[in-house]
C-alpha cells in the first residue's frame, strides 16, 4: 500500500494535490498520500458526508465516482491484497470552489442531517486549500489509479454510467430493479408533492434508493445527471398542479429550476438543487393547502406533528410550542380540527403507514416501528379503526 501511494505522488503533480486513501474492510484509514495538516479533517468529511454508504460494494471491481450535496467528489476502487479487502478513495476534489456561503446554505437545509459545527467552521476556514481538478483530469486519475491495482486498462467508458453524485446509477442497480417498485415508490413520491406533505424526506429517499435517474447511457455523466433532474422537475411541476398550484405558477418555477439544472457545473451542486427544487414545490403545495379554518398557531402544531412522525411527540411538545397551557391548547385544537391532538397524530401516522405500505416492502412491524406506534398489535388495530381494513389488507388492496 505504502509502495502504491508513493507511485501516486511521483507521477501526479503536486500542485493538483490528488490525494489516495486506502481504507479496510472495517473502514479504518490504512494510509493515505494526503498532507497530515488536512488528514483528519478530509476523512471526516468522507464519513460525514456518507462516503462509506454510498460507496457499498463493487463486486466487479469497477471504478466508481460518488458525490455529494456540498459539491465534494470522489473516486472509489476495491482490491484484495494479502488476503485483505481494501477501499482505495481518491480525492476530494471540487471541480468547482464553492463559496463559504454556498456550504452554508446547504448545511442549512432541511435535508442536511449533519449537525458537526466544529467540522463545519474547519471546512470553511480551509476552503482555499481544498484540492480542485476538472472532470476530465479527476477521472482519468481515477481510472489510472483503479488500472495499477488491477492491472487493467480501462478506458473513461467504464466511468460513464457510474457517476453517482447523490444518485448512484450502476448498471448493476438497473438489471435488479423491480419496476412495479420503482412505480409505486415514484407515485409515493409524487402524491407528497400533490399533497403538500412537508414529512417527504423517507419518501424521496425510499424512490432514489429504487430508481436512481433515467437509465440514459452518454458521453458524460453530468448530462445523464440533468437529464434525470429534468425529468423530475417535470413530473412535480405536474404534481404540483394537480395539488393545486397555478400553472402560471408551477410551468415558470420548473422551467427556471430546469434552467439552473442546465447552468450546474458538477453532480453535488445538482444534487443540491433538486432537494431544494422539491422542498420549493411540496412547501408552496402546503401553503395552498393550509385549512383557512387553522389559526396559525394550530397551523404550526399541525406542521410539527407532520415533520415527527417518526418520532414520539407529546402534547406537552405542542404547547410548549404554541405557547400555551396544555388544556387551553387541546381545547384549541379539538375545536378547529375536529379531532383531539392524540387522534390527529394517530390519523397522520396512519396516512404515513398507507404511503409506506403502497410504496415500499417493508413489513407491518417495520412501519408499525418507525412510527413509534408501541406494538405492532396497537399498530394493526388503530389502522383497522382509521381505514377500516388492516395493513395487509390495504397493501394487498393497492398493490396488485
Amino acid at each position: 500500500m505504502v509502495q502504491a501511494l508513493k507511485f501516486w505522488e511521483s507521477v501526479i503533480p503536486s500542485e493538483e494535490r490528488f490525494y489516495v486513501w486506502c481504507y479496510d474492510g472495517e473502514g479504518n484509514l490504512q494510509s493515505t498520500s494526503c498532507p497530515e495538516d488536512m488528514q483528519a479533517l478530509l476523512d471526516r468529511s468522507f464519513r460525514l458526508l456518507g462516503g462509506f454508504r454510498k460507496a457499498g460494494s463493487s463486486a466487479d471491481r469497477s471504478p466508481i465516482l460518488i458525490g455529494s450535496s456540498l459539491g465534494m467528489q470522489w473516486g472509489i476502487t476495491f482490491s484484495t491484497e494479502h488476503g485483505q479487502n481494501l477501499m482505495y478513495v481518491m480525492g476530494p476534489v471540487f471541480y468547482t470552489l464553492p463559496s463559504a456561503s454556498q456550504i452554508r446554505q446547504v448545511m442549512r437545509h432541511p435535508s442536511w442531517h449533519t449537525e458537526d459545527i466544529h467540522w463545519e467552521n474547519e471546512l470553511i476556514r480551509r476552503l482555499a486549500d481544498m484540492p480542485v481538478l476538472p472532470f476530465a483530469i479527476f477521472s482519468r486519475y481515477v481510472l489510472l489509479v483503479h488500472n495499477v491495482l488491477h492491472g487493467t486498462q480501462l478506458g473513461l467508458e467504464a466511468l460513464r454510467a457510474q457517476d453517482s453524485g447523490d444518485l448512484k446509477t450502476l448498471p448493476a442497480m438497473e438489471q435488479r430493479r423491480d419496476r412495479g417498485q420503482v412505480y409505486q415508490a415514484e407515485q409515493a413520491m409524487l402524491r407528497m408533492v400533490r399533497e403538500g406533505n412537508i414529512s417527504y424526506h423517507s419518501v424521496l429517499q425510499n424512490s432514489v434508493r429504487l430508481s436512481p435517474g433515467v437509465p440514459v447511457q452518454g458521453r458524460d455523466p453530468l448530462r445523464q445527471m440533468k437529464t434525470s433532474i429534468i425529468v423530475f422537475a417535470t413530473l412535480i411541476t405536474r404534481a404540483a398542479i394537480e395539488g393545486g398550484l397555478s400553472p402560471d405558477i408551477a410551468y415558470p418555477l420548473g422551467d427556471s429550476y430546469i434552467q439552473a439544472a442546465e447552468d450546474c457545473r458538477d453532480s453535488g451542486e445538482l444534487s443540491a438543487m433538486a432537494d431544494t427544487m422539491y422542498h420549493d414545490f411540496i412547501y408552496r403545495v402546503h401553503q395552498l393547502r393550509q385549512d383557512p379554518r387553522y389559526s396559525r398557531t394550530i397551523q404550526r402544531c399541525c406542521d410539527l406533528i407532520e415533520l415527527s412522525l417518526e418520532r414520539q411527540i407529546s402534547l406537552q411538545d405542542l404547547a410548549q410550542l404554541a405557547g400555551y397551557s396544555e388544556y387551553y391548547l387541546s381545547e384549541k385544537f379539538k375545536k378547529e380540527t375536529g379531532l383531539s391532538v392524540n387522534r390527529y397524530i394517530q390519523q397522520a401516522r396512519i396516512d404515513r403507514a398507507k404511503v409506506l405500505l403502497e410504496s415500499t416492502d417493508k413489513s407491518v412491524k417495520e412501519i408499525a416501528d418507525q412510527l413509534t406506534f408501541s406494538s405492532v398489535n396497537y399498530f394493526i388495530r388503530v389502522f383497522r379503526e382509521l381505514a377500516g381494513q388492516t395493513p395487509a389488507q390495504y397493501r394487498k388492496k393497492h398493490t396488485t
